[in-house]
């Protein structure tokens, strides 16, 4: 069980993951608050955690609208959407998830994906933008990098969850030291980017 609720959500699900991530999200969310206009007069779309409950969204909309580096939109018992936002220049770092199955959506920007089973040996190589899906099997090492102009906006499904509910991270930096603080199990990361220097193999 994750060992708090989130403050923002007082009736927020409490599930057991196994080894899911024990990091907490970041605490100011309603800082960096999404919003996704309503284009049939109903009511705007706050962009956050709606999961487990029945959901409708317009995906591409809230992915290129979103601005934070990660925001979770809906985490339920099998499976996690989150809206991602990489900056000019920079990338989701070299990363595996040893237990979880990833897929990505490329709504706006292009850029780079990287796998291989080990870390020094990346060799599968493809560019993506627009439209692309990338399909990430559990226990590959990945990396996604900005190569364009504008954001890269996009959003990931992992199947199990892989990070807690509710959680929102305004930028990578953010993202990182919260993986650093708590360390997420079901992620192993190296090298946050070229600036960073960062090593590890978290939960091991």
């Amino acid at each position: 069980m994750y060992p708090y609720q989130h403050p923002y959500y007082a009736h927020a699900p409490m599930y057991n993951y196994g080894s899911q991530s024990v990091y907490r999200p970041f605490p100011n969310e309603f800082q960096y608050a999404n919003w996704l206009p309503s284009s049939n007069g109903n009511r705007s779309v706050l962009l956050k955690d709606y999961g487990p409950n029945p959901f409708v969204i317009n995906i591409n909309e809230a992915a290129k609208r979103n601005k934070t580096y990660r925001t979770a939109l809906w985490t339920g018992r099998h499976f996690q959407v989150t809206l991602m936002s990489i900056n000019v220049g920079e990338d989701i770092g070299l990363e595996i998830h040893p237990n979880v199955d990833q897929f990505l959506r490329i709504e706006k920007g292009q850029g780079i994906v990287r796998m291989g089973k080990t870390k020094q040996n990346l060799n599968f190589e493809r560019k993506v933008s627009d439209d692309s899906a990338i399909m990430i099997p559990a226990g590959t090492w990945h990396n996604v990098i900005n190569t364009g102009r504008t954001p890269l906006k996009l959003y990931s499904i992992y199947a199990p969850p892989n990070h807690p509910f509710g959680t929102v991270h305004p930028t990578k930096a953010a993202a990182m030291a919260a993986e650093e603080g708590h360390g997420n199990r079901n992620t192993d990361i190296f090298g946050r980017t070229a600036d960073y220097g960062y090593s590890t193999w978290a939960g091991w």
